[in-house]
Protein backbone atom coordinates (compact mmCIF):
# COMPACT_ATOMS: atom_id res chain seq x y z
CA UNK A 1 0.00 0.00 0.00
CA UNK A 2 1.43 3.60 -1.00
CA UNK A 3 1.41 6.29 1.71
CA UNK A 4 -0.85 8.22 0.39
CA UNK A 5 -3.51 5.27 0.27
CA UNK A 6 -2.63 4.93 4.10
CA UNK A 7 -2.76 8.40 5.20
CA UNK A 8 -6.33 8.00 3.64
CA UNK A 9 -7.52 5.24 5.56
CA UNK A 10 -5.91 6.76 8.96
CA UNK A 11 -7.39 9.82 8.23
CA UNK A 12 -10.97 7.95 7.72
CA UNK A 13 -10.75 6.25 10.72
CA UNK A 14 -10.88 9.05 12.45
CA UNK A 15 -14.08 10.01 10.62
CA UNK A 16 -15.84 6.80 10.74
CA UNK A 17 -14.88 7.22 14.59
CA UNK A 18 -16.61 10.04 15.50
CA UNK A 19 -19.60 9.93 12.98
CA UNK A 20 -20.17 6.23 12.65
CA UNK A 21 -19.85 4.53 8.83
CA UNK A 22 -23.11 4.69 7.19
CA UNK A 23 -23.59 8.51 7.84
CA UNK A 24 -20.11 9.29 6.20
CA UNK A 25 -20.31 9.25 2.44
CA UNK A 26 -17.61 9.10 -0.13
CA UNK A 27 -18.13 12.64 -0.71
CA UNK A 28 -18.16 13.43 2.85
CA UNK A 29 -14.28 11.58 2.80
CA UNK A 30 -13.24 13.54 0.10
CA UNK A 31 -14.29 17.08 1.55
CA UNK A 32 -12.68 15.86 4.97
CA UNK A 33 -9.17 14.89 3.24
CA UNK A 34 -9.09 17.82 1.00
CA UNK A 35 -9.01 15.83 -2.22
CA UNK A 36 -11.51 15.29 -5.43
CA UNK A 37 -13.50 12.55 -4.96
CA UNK A 38 -12.15 11.03 -8.21
CA UNK A 39 -8.28 10.88 -6.64
CA UNK A 40 -10.18 8.87 -3.22
CA UNK A 41 -11.88 6.62 -5.95
CA UNK A 42 -8.17 6.14 -7.57
CA UNK A 43 -7.14 4.93 -4.41
CA UNK A 44 -10.25 2.53 -3.42
CA UNK A 45 -12.56 1.28 -5.70
CA UNK A 46 -15.73 2.01 -3.32
CA UNK A 47 -16.86 2.71 -0.22
CA UNK A 48 -16.69 -1.16 0.79
CA UNK A 49 -13.19 -1.35 -0.19
CA UNK A 50 -12.74 1.51 2.03
CA UNK A 51 -14.24 0.44 4.93
CA UNK A 52 -11.90 -2.77 4.64
CA UNK A 53 -9.33 -1.24 4.60
CA UNK A 54 -9.60 0.50 7.52
CA UNK A 55 -10.47 -2.12 9.32
CA UNK A 56 -7.78 -4.38 8.76
CA UNK A 57 -5.31 -1.61 9.56
CA UNK A 58 -6.59 -1.87 13.28
CA UNK A 59 -5.92 -5.61 12.68
CA UNK A 60 -2.73 -4.85 11.71
CA UNK A 61 -1.42 -2.42 14.07
CA UNK A 62 -2.41 -5.23 16.60
CA UNK A 63 -0.99 -7.87 14.88
CA UNK A 64 2.59 -5.78 14.38
CA UNK A 65 2.50 -4.90 18.34
CA UNK A 66 1.56 -8.73 19.67
CA UNK A 67 4.62 -9.90 16.87
CA UNK A 68 6.69 -7.30 19.21
CA UNK A 69 6.06 -9.25 22.19
CA UNK A 70 6.28 -12.35 20.93
CA UNK A 71 9.58 -11.81 19.60
CA UNK A 72 10.99 -10.55 23.33
CA UNK A 73 12.39 -13.25 26.06
CA UNK A 74 9.20 -13.44 27.80
CA UNK A 75 7.46 -15.92 30.16
CA UNK A 76 3.60 -16.72 29.75
CA UNK A 77 2.36 -14.25 31.87
CA UNK A 78 4.65 -11.39 31.18
CA UNK A 79 3.62 -12.24 27.63
CA UNK A 80 -0.20 -11.59 28.68
CA UNK A 81 0.70 -8.75 30.80
CA UNK A 82 1.59 -7.25 27.49
CA UNK A 83 -0.73 -8.42 25.36
CA UNK A 84 -3.64 -7.16 28.01
CA UNK A 85 -1.80 -3.66 27.80
CA UNK A 86 -2.66 -3.70 24.29
CA UNK A 87 -5.86 -4.95 24.97
CA UNK A 88 -7.07 -2.14 27.35
CA UNK A 89 -6.07 0.55 24.36
CA UNK A 90 -8.56 -1.67 22.15
CA UNK A 91 -11.48 -1.21 25.24
CA UNK A 92 -10.03 2.33 25.86
CA UNK A 93 -10.73 3.42 22.14
CA UNK A 94 -13.42 1.13 21.07
CA UNK A 95 -16.10 2.99 19.12
CA UNK A 96 -19.31 0.71 18.83
CA UNK A 97 -20.77 2.77 15.91
CA UNK A 98 -18.37 1.38 13.70
CA UNK A 99 -18.29 -2.10 15.18
CA UNK A 100 -22.13 -1.68 14.80
CA UNK A 101 -22.46 -0.13 11.17
CA UNK A 102 -20.48 -2.77 9.78
CA UNK A 103 -22.42 -5.43 11.28
CA UNK A 104 -25.30 -4.13 9.51
CA UNK A 105 -24.31 -2.56 6.44
CA UNK A 106 -21.63 -4.77 5.45
CA UNK A 107 -22.88 -8.33 6.99
CA UNK A 108 -20.39 -10.54 4.66
CA UNK A 109 -17.40 -8.12 5.32
CA UNK A 110 -18.27 -7.61 9.20
CA UNK A 111 -18.04 -11.97 9.19
CA UNK A 112 -14.69 -12.53 6.98
CA UNK A 113 -13.06 -10.17 9.01
CA UNK A 114 -14.28 -11.31 12.24
CA UNK A 115 -13.26 -15.12 11.50
CA UNK A 116 -9.53 -13.65 10.41
CA UNK A 117 -9.36 -12.26 14.16
CA UNK A 118 -10.51 -15.36 15.69
CA UNK A 119 -8.26 -17.43 14.17
CA UNK A 120 -5.24 -15.49 14.93
CA UNK A 121 -6.55 -14.96 18.59
CA UNK A 122 -6.93 -18.31 18.49
CA UNK A 123 -3.79 -19.37 17.27
CA UNK A 124 -2.02 -16.46 20.13
CA UNK A 125 -3.85 -18.03 22.73
CA UNK A 126 -3.41 -21.63 22.37
CA UNK A 127 0.69 -20.74 22.09
CA UNK A 128 0.56 -18.56 25.34
CA UNK A 129 -1.45 -20.99 26.99
CA UNK A 130 0.77 -24.38 25.76
CA UNK A 131 3.86 -22.02 27.18
CA UNK A 132 2.63 -20.85 30.29
CA UNK A 133 2.22 -24.93 30.89
CA UNK A 134 5.03 -25.93 30.20
CA UNK A 135 6.62 -23.16 32.26
CA UNK A 136 4.71 -24.31 35.36
CA UNK A 137 3.31 -21.37 35.30
CA UNK A 138 -0.57 -22.59 34.23
CA UNK A 139 -2.89 -25.52 35.70
CA UNK A 140 -1.57 -28.77 34.04
CA UNK A 141 -5.33 -29.83 33.63
CA UNK A 142 -6.46 -27.03 31.42
CA UNK A 143 -7.85 -28.18 28.19
CA UNK A 144 -6.61 -25.55 26.42
CA UNK A 145 -9.10 -25.55 23.08
CA UNK A 146 -11.80 -25.06 26.02
CA UNK A 147 -10.10 -22.10 27.86
CA UNK A 148 -8.48 -20.32 23.91
CA UNK A 149 -12.45 -20.32 23.44
CA UNK A 150 -13.62 -19.41 26.67
CA UNK A 151 -11.21 -16.19 26.71
CA UNK A 152 -12.04 -14.77 22.98
CA UNK A 153 -15.67 -15.36 23.65
CA UNK A 154 -15.51 -13.22 26.81
CA UNK A 155 -13.84 -10.57 25.03
CA UNK A 156 -16.09 -10.71 21.54
CA UNK A 157 -18.92 -10.32 23.62
CA UNK A 158 -17.82 -7.31 26.22
CA UNK A 159 -17.72 -5.41 22.54
CA UNK A 160 -20.58 -6.74 21.25
CA UNK A 161 -23.20 -6.69 24.37
CA UNK A 162 -25.35 -3.59 26.42
CA UNK A 163 -24.59 -4.67 29.66
CA UNK A 164 -21.91 -2.69 30.02
CA UNK A 165 -22.12 0.96 29.01
CA UNK A 166 -18.93 2.57 26.98
CA UNK A 167 -17.45 4.26 29.93
CA UNK A 168 -17.57 0.64 31.56
CA UNK A 169 -16.04 -0.91 28.61
CA UNK A 170 -13.68 1.83 28.63
CA UNK A 171 -12.70 1.67 32.68
CA UNK A 172 -9.45 0.02 33.72
CA UNK A 173 -11.78 -1.11 36.49
CA UNK A 174 -13.94 -3.90 34.18
CA UNK A 175 -10.48 -4.59 32.32
CA UNK A 176 -8.91 -5.52 35.67
CA UNK A 177 -12.02 -7.67 36.74
CA UNK A 178 -11.41 -9.35 33.66
CA UNK A 179 -8.16 -9.60 33.41
CA UNK A 180 -7.97 -10.97 37.18
CA UNK A 181 -10.95 -13.62 36.60
CA UNK A 182 -9.51 -15.37 33.28
CA UNK A 183 -5.96 -15.82 34.89
CA UNK A 184 -6.92 -17.01 38.73
CA UNK A 185 -8.93 -19.84 36.39
CA UNK A 186 -5.11 -20.55 34.88
CA UNK A 187 -2.61 -20.31 37.42
CA UNK A 188 -0.84 -22.95 39.41
CA UNK A 189 0.46 -22.37 42.51
CA UNK A 190 3.56 -20.93 40.40
CA UNK A 191 2.01 -18.54 38.46
CA UNK A 192 -0.02 -17.07 41.45
CA UNK A 193 2.44 -16.74 43.02
CA UNK A 194 4.32 -14.61 40.23
CA UNK A 195 0.78 -12.81 39.66
CA UNK A 196 0.80 -11.42 42.99
CA UNK A 197 4.26 -10.50 42.95
CA UNK A 198 4.19 -8.42 39.98
CA UNK A 199 0.38 -7.35 39.19
CA UNK A 200 0.48 -4.24 41.10
CA UNK A 201 3.48 -2.93 38.78
CA UNK A 202 1.84 -4.03 35.42
CA UNK A 203 -1.32 -1.98 36.70
CA UNK A 204 0.37 1.02 37.96
CA UNK A 205 2.63 1.03 34.54
CA UNK A 206 -1.07 1.13 32.39
CA UNK A 207 -1.31 5.49 31.32
CA UNK A 208 -4.22 6.53 29.49
CA UNK A 209 -2.71 8.90 27.00
CA UNK A 210 -4.18 12.36 25.95
CA UNK A 211 -5.21 12.23 22.27
CA UNK A 212 -4.75 15.34 20.40
CA UNK A 213 -7.21 16.71 17.71
CA UNK A 214 -6.21 16.81 14.14
CA UNK A 215 -6.71 17.60 10.50
CA UNK A 216 -7.65 15.37 8.39
CA UNK A 217 -5.93 16.79 5.32
CA UNK A 218 -3.78 15.11 3.45
CA UNK A 219 -1.02 16.42 0.70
Amino acid sequence: MDKKSLRIIEQVTKLYGRYGIKSVTMDDAAHYLGISKKTLYEHFQDKEELVRNVILLEYEKHDRNLEEIRKRDLNALQELFEVYRILFGMFRDYNPAISYDTRKYYPELFNSLREVRRKKMMSSTLRNIKKGKKEGLFRQDLDVDIISKLHIFHIENLFENDLFTQDEISSFKIFHEIFVYHLNGMLSEKGKKYFDRNFKTFKHSVEIPVLKEETGQIS
